[in-house]
């Protein structure tokens, strides 16, 4: 029997109106959009369920949305008594396999992403930070080409290494800029630019990984009941200092999903449920290895039936 990954998407699976279903149909789903209001003062499942879009898109939103909904499903999930053994989740979705994994409250998680967005937003004048997804790039070529550029003066560095041909660079506009124009040097096809607030994942996030730090240490932190597989080494961590210290360098280090999903896949991961808004993970892991299974619970008929 293979082994089973619970894992979470991050921002831009975002849309408005997630989760709604379940928080109307599970008592324990409406429970999770419930606190969440409570623990940040504000109709945050009105934003999630009604919108507006552009408002639901800033990340100081974004994030606590996600984590909400991706919790919600969560839950509903826990009805059919399903447990796994991996959690993962990209970037922002680390802090919802923290929560599955019992490493985190919902409540502490909640309120943490909510702030990390905010630093997020802030470490960086508007304008001056931005990021870009290359496509069919090598990765090492790509690395390489970030160096040069950023050794000339322009900060740019690999962000999200998402699957094969597909790696995220951030950084400052003019050094994303040249990346994009340059691409073809690490073997990409082209580079798109990102609408994004902040040039995330980079070093000029410094700051606010600074800011989250302070906040982290006024939180419980549990050992987890099963691995979690962290973006920043994209292996398993089980002791509850190292992710509090690992959650402050993601903030500025390029997120390893590739590796991660590889990483468990070896384990003798067969088996990938993506839990929360959207299928984006799904597609990322079917370019790693189309043969492993995908299960998506972004629908409360997803999460009543399971697999």
């Amino acid at each position: 029997m293979g082994k089973i990954a619970f894992v979470f998407p991050g921002q831009g699976a975002q849309a408005v109106g997630m989760g709604k279903d379940v928080y109307e149909a599970l008592p324990q789903s409406r429970a999770v959009f419930e606190k969440g209001d409570e623990v940040l003062g504000f109709p945050l499942s009105k934003l999630i369920f009604e919108g507006p879009d552009s408002e639901l898109k800033q990340t100081v939103n974004t994030q606590p949305a996600l984590v909400t909904a991706s919790v919600a499903y969560l839950e509903a999930l826990r009805g059919l008594g399903l447990t796994p053994d991996y959690v993962a989740g990209h970037s922002l979705g680390e802090y919802s396999a923290l929560v599955a994994a019992g490493v985190l409250s919902y409540e502490d998680a909640v309120r943490l992403v909510r702030l990390r967005g905010q630093f997020m937003e802030e470490a960086v004048p508007g304008g001056q930070g931005a990021m870009a997804a290359t496509l069919g790039a090598d990765r090492s070529a790509l690395t390489e080409l970030c160096r040069s550029i950023s050794e000339a003066g322009n900060s740019v560095e690999l962000a999200n290494v998402n699957c094969p041909g597909q790696i995220v660079v951030s950084g400052t506009v003019a050094g994303v800029n040249e990346v994009v124009q340059r691409v073809k040097e690490a073997g990409g096809k082209r580079a798109i630019p990102l609408e994004v607030s902040g040039p995330f994942h980079s070093s000029l996030m410094k700051e606010a990984a600074e800011r989250l730090s302070a906040e982290l240490q006024t939180v419980t932190f549990n050992a987890p009941a099963v691995p979690v597989i962290v973006n920043v080494t994209a292996t398993p961590v089980t002791d509850p200092e190292e992710i509090r210290n690992l959650l402050v360098a993601q903030v500025f280090s390029p997120v390893l999903w590739q590796d991660s999903v590889e990483w468990l896949i070896a384990a003798g991961v067969d088996t990938f449920v993506e839990i929360g808004s959207g299928s984006v993970l799904a597609g990322l892991i079917r370019k790693i290895d189309k043969n492993v299974k995908l299960v998506n619970i972004n629908s409360l008929e997803s999460a009543q039936t399971g697999w």
